[in-house]
């Protein structure tokens, strides 16, 4: 097989042969980084998907170095994720008590359904669809995402053991009326670790601050009498080994019940993939394969649920931790990948002395920077229809299941679009005894009964439509000319299609071949 072939089903020999050892030094501490910011992000993503705190380090394990390898992008790294957490949260908690067997059995079968989603996506080239979940639905998703996370750790933040409801505001009501049972100890101790990460912040990066965050504030849980630090949970002790193999749970009826929520997170997965990758890879000058980057996501969460990782996509501090760091290749995730499974084999013991509430402030700093709060300002300030989106996308992730907010946000962006697209902009002026309207924007099915009151509503002798700016005819839209033209001839006047681009005069030539129209160039 030729080397061209081989590239295209093992894509890292494309720069494999570059690595040299300057490259392979600076790939190498950019690992180093990005292994020490994704420990505690892992440990709390997992809190936040309702799993035992392992199960955020497997995730950083076996998809991240698949990515890497199948990728397009040579400096995105993925792995879990908030957005991703709360998704698959609130789908399978409804099914199943968070932290069982169950729970996490269908969690992986979920995160493996949505892989194959994605995985059929990127092998029929349908990868650019993701183009059309606008940033004003994902700016609205993360802000009501950032505000569910915040809310799914209040449980941890007082000290109590709740069930998982299916939205935010169910949890948020049974929160409330459970606030007379919080434990004292344990809402403090959140405060005085949330209080200084917000200090350590103004020192250090924020993957620093919520390390050492996490430190301080186990040490002050650990400094407590035991009458207050024997009551704080801490993570569950858990064995430190390699990401264990297990078998995808495959019964039908699951798989049904969880295919809806699959394509809702392999959608989520894949716009924060490529929207990342996308933005680093230009930022860079370095080529970029869309369809290329969906297939390596897609096979990262088709191999990890058997590796006991759940959902993972691109991280956006992680990539540009990777990116100020000066990694050259793929291989600084590959590092990245190989230092958190040594600290999973050598740091277990420590991370069971981390105190839930301490882990929950942590949670709480990671919410607040998801809120991209420039962007938001932005968008109020140049387009409120798209901040309506934004609303609405908001308000459905408080007020339904996420994966039923993400349809319901699309929707809402579809529904404007195609609200300006059905009234295309028309400039009409008078040039004799013509009246020209010159249509910028396509003329089909949605737009006609637009356009055609315009034409109606004219009473000159000769009604001219000027379509250099129109670049699509559908067969509605040339029925309504045809119709048009055959009122206007009975009433002894002409309706004229001047400047028409030669693929809308080809459809007209196809389906007007009476010549009802006349055309001038």
């Amino acid at each position: 097989m030729a080397l061209p072939e081989w590239q295209s089903l093992l894509p890292f020999l494309r720069w494999l042969p570059g690595v040299d050892r300057r490259s392979l030094r600076r790939d190498a501490l950019a690992g180093l980084g990005g292994a020490i910011l994704a420990l505690p992000q892992s440990l709390a993503y997992a809190l936040i998907a309702g799993l035992p705190a392992e199960y955020g380090l497997y995730a950083a394990v076996v998809p991240v170095m698949v990515a890497c390898l199948w990728g397009s992008s040579r400096l995105l790294i993925c792995g879990p994720t908030a957005a991703i957490a709360v998704v698959l949260f609130s789908s399978v908690s409804p099914l199943a008590e968070p932290g069982s067997e169950r729970y996490i059995a269908l969690l992986l079968l979920l995160s493996l359904l949505a892989g194959l989603f994605q995985w059929l996506l990127g092998m029929l080239r349908f990868g650019t669809l993701v183009n059309f979940v606008s940033p004003s639905v994902m700016l609205g998703f993360t802000l009501g995402a950032a505000l569910v996370i915040a809310i799914g750790q209040g449980p941890a933040l007082l000290g109590l053991e709740l069930a998982g409801q299916a939205t935010a505001l169910s949890s948020l009501l049974v929160l409330f009326g459970h606030l007379p049972q919080a434990h004292g100890p344990s809402l403090a101790l959140a405060g005085v670790s949330l209080l200084l990460m917000l200090l350590l912040r103004r020192v250090c990066s924020g993957a620093l601050a919520l390390l050492f965050g996490l430190l301080l504030g186990s040490l002050l849980c650990s400094a407590l009498p035991a009458d207050y630090g024997d009551a704080i949970a801490r993570v569950a002790p858990f064995d430190g080994r390699l990401p264990p193999f297990v078998l995808p749970d495959l019964r039908l009826d699951d798989v049904l019940q969880l295919l809806p929520a699959a394509v809702a997170c392999g959608m989520l997965g894949l716009v924060t993939s490529l929207s990342i990758a996308r933005a680093l890879t230009l930022r860079v000058g370095q080529p970029f394969d869309a369809n290329q980057e969906t297939c390596a996501q897609g096979l990262s969460n088709l191999v990890g649920p058997w590796f006991s990782a759940f959902l993972s996509a691109g991280s956006f501090t992680r990539s540009a931790l990777n990116l100020s760091a000066g990694a050259c290749t793929p291989l600084a995730g590959l590092f990245s990948a190989l230092l958190v499974a040594l600290l999973t084999l050598l740091g277990a013991g420590w991370l069971t002395y981390v105190p839930l509430p301490v882990m929950a402030a942590g949670i709480l700093l990671i919410c607040w920077n998801l809120v991209d709060r420039p962007a938001i300002g932005a968008l109020w300030r140049g387009s409120r229809t798209e901040f309506t989106v934004l609303l609405l996308s908001t308000m459905a992730t408080l007020l339904l299941e996420l994966q039923t907010a993400i349809y319901a946000g699309v929707l809402a962006s579809l529904f404007f679009y195609l609200k300006r697209t059905a009234q295309p902009q028309v400039r009409r002026w008078q040039d004799g005894d013509a009246e020209v309207l010159r249509i910028e924007g396509s003329i089909f099915f949605g737009a006609c009964p637009y356009i055609q009151l315009l034409l109606q509503g004219s009473r000159a002798t000769r009604v001219v439509l000027d379509a250099r700016y129109v670049n699509f005819i559908d067969y509605a839209g040339v029925q309504m000319l045809r119709q048009e033209a055959q009122r206007l001839r009975t009433q002894q006047r002409c309706l004229v299609l001047r400047r028409a681009r030669p693929q809308v005069l080809a459809e007209l030539v196809v389906a007007d071949p009476d010549c009802l129209l006349q055309v001038e160039s």
